[in-house]
């Protein structure tokens, strides 16, 4: 049976997923949340890093976790200019919630270089994960960033990365790059029926959230 633990360091919210001994790393934290996570993933038997998208708060730790581990990282092609720069898809904000968190991240955003893994695995809509002894598919969910994915495990948890957020309430995500396809995004999510959400900042709830027009 397929478990996902929720790994929190400050606002980041990272998961392990496991059946059994064998796991994944659904997103890696800041680099200062680094022994948290290393702690965490080493009470299992590490196949896997997933990255949801290349953006500090959940890609910074991808790197130097690889090679502690011994792992290779997933994650979708159109995201791999991020790790040149930020700025190669920057990101705008909706309502009052986004202005204060995009605020808040921008700097950092922009200051932060996330290191290029040695050991990429691209991934796509529909791959599955279990050769990683998950029962778990990858679903696109672009709009965040162009390669934002999410993981639909067993069809019963649904880890969305950041085209959902949990900061007050669950909403679509308050931060986009191209907010045409993260309505498109939400909206797909909605229309799954009854999963667990995990998100990449905030509690996990059941799949009812602020649905942006």
């Amino acid at each position: 049976m397929t478990e996902v633990h929720l790994i929190k360091y400050k606002t980041d919210t990272c998961y392990i997923v496991n059946n059994g001994d064998k796991a994944i790393l659904v997103d890696t934290s800041s680099g200062e949340g680094y022994e948290t996570v290393l702690a965490e993933c080493s009470k299992y038997d590490l196949q896997l890093i997933l990255l949801t998208h290349v953006h500090f708060d959940h890609a910074e730790n991808a790197a130097r976790l690889a090679k502690h581990f011994n792992v290779p990282v997933a994650l979708h092609e159109a995201d791999m200019e991020l790790f040149e720069s930020f700025d190669k898809q920057p990101l705008k904000s909706w309502g009052l919630v986004g202005r204060v968190v995009l605020g808040m991240s921008l700097k950092v955003l922009r200051a932060t270089t996330v290191e290029k893994p040695s050991n990429i695995i691209f991934v796509k809509e529909g791959d599955s994960l279990l050769d990683y002894g998950i029962d778990g598919s990858i679903i696109e969910l672009p709009g965040h960033t162009n390669g934002s994915i999410g993981l639909d495990v067993e069809g019963k948890h649904l880890l969305v990365g950041d085209a959902l957020d949990h900061w007050i309430s669950a909403a679509t995500g308050h931060l986009y790059y191209d907010m045409d396809a993260l309505k498109r995004s939400a909206a797909r999510i909605a229309s799954l029926g009854p999963r667990t959400l995990y998100y990449g900042h905030g509690k996990p709830t059941e799949n009812k959230f602020k649905l942006l027009k």
